[in-house]
């Protein structure tokens, strides 16, 4: 199964990182501007449910001045999976994006992984960041909550079957046929489910899924 593979590399392709935010003005500007700093030609969707701080004007705004800086606006706090559902539509919705990145905005996912991303990309329909595939690299976590998310982890590849060692991550790239596959519409999950059933519904389909390991820092 899986896309077809693109003649061209990954970074000489257009590429969308979207990235959810709830009152992250005191980070979006740093981790736009180093995503956007990369030697890529590559965008920032800001997807915002209407922070009281001022995120999503301020993203606004900046947009006007940055053509590779969008916003999207949401009405209040409605979750995570619909933020990243509306970010990928969006993304359709554009025909010249080809990969299409999950990020967080509070640094816990390096803009300096986004290279290797794209560099794997051509040869795979999803690219999974994993804090679990290479041992743990997880920091400023309390043993606890790492005990969690691994057995979490674990439990989940048992029930589903799923060859992923990270499922419940949300650094990831995929390629825009593996989007269009996967009926946006039919997810229904939220959180750390959302990441499931992302992944789970490409492995269904026959997409190509790639794990590389990152760093997360909390």
């Amino acid at each position: 199964g899986g896309c077809c593979r693109d003649s061209a590399k990954g970074y000489e392709v257009e590429s969308l990182v979207v990235i959810p935010t709830y009152n992250e003005r005191d980070n979006i500007e740093r981790i736009v501007g180093e995503v956007l700093s990369l030697p890529f030609d590559i965008h920032v969707l800001v997807v915002d449910d209407n922070s009281p701080d001022g995120t999503g004007t301020f993203v606004e705004s900046w947009s006007k001045r940055e053509p590779r800086v969008h916003e999207l606006h949401r009405p209040g706090k409605l979750g995570l999976g619909g933020a990243y559902i509306a970010g990928f539509k969006w993304a359709l919705a554009h025909k010249d994006v080809r990969y299409v990145f999950e990020m967080d905005a509070d640094f816990s996912h390096d803009p300096r992984a986004i290279p290797r991303f794209l560099e794997l990309i051509p040869e795979a329909d999803l690219v999974v960041g994993s804090r679990y595939v290479k041992g743990v690299t997880v920091v400023n976590w309390p043993l606890s909550r790492l005990i969690l998310s691994y057995s979490a982890n674990l439990y989940t590849r048992w029930v589903t079957g799923l060859p992923v060692h990270d499922a419940t991550g949300g650094f990831k790239c995929f390629r825009r046929c593996a989007l269009e596959g996967i009926r946006l519409d039919k997810v229904r999950s939220d959180g750390y489910a959302f990441q499931i059933e992302m992944s789970f519904k490409c492995w269904k389909r026959g997409f190509r899924i790639c794990e590389i390991p990152i760093l997360f820092v909390d």
